[in-house]
């Protein structure tokens, strides 16, 4: 049951702009899927769907597939204010706010150079195995935010 309800999911954010979790419920319960709120969390979380804009500037649902950064550089371009690096620590600091959206992002990216992230209000840490990841790693963040 779980897979055909997270299949209708990604079926009903592809075809609909669905802005929020209570509208993804109704859709599915309309669909025919008795679920509660909780579970639809669930499925996001685990189908890795992040909020992005519409083509009229609404935030909706997308799939977030693994390995492509597609729609994350404008988080990160519009967020981001410097990225520096010191061994194995990538430091990111953010408009005010901003950084536990940020460090979302980039857990989500799934970078093989990021062991650990540790998100405040405004400031990032990100811990690799090395400076040499370290290095890679800003690279490839500022390649995103400019």
């Amino acid at each position: 049951m779980q897979q055909l309800r997270q299949a209708k999911i990604l079926e009903l954010i592809s075809d609909h702009a669905i802005e929020t979790q209570e509208e993804l419920l109704a859709q599915l319960r309309e669909a025919g899927f008795e679920v509660t709120q909780a579970t639809v969390s669930r499925d996001i979380k685990k189908l890795r769907l992040y909020k992005t804009h519409d083509a009229n500037g609404n935030y909706c649902y997308a799939v977030n597939a693994p390995n492509q950064h597609r729609g994350m550089n404008g988080i990160l371009s519009e967020t981001v204010l410097s990225v520096k690096y010191s061994f194995n620590n990538v430091v990111i600091h953010c408009r005010s706010g901003m950084a536990q959206a940020v460090c979302q992002t980039i857990d989500d990216m799934r970078l093989s150079q990021v062991l650990g992230t540790i998100g405040g209000d405004d400031t990032i840490l990100i811990v690799t195995e090395g400076t040499e990841q370290s290095e890679q790693l800003c690279d490839i963040i500022n390649d995103l935010i400019k």
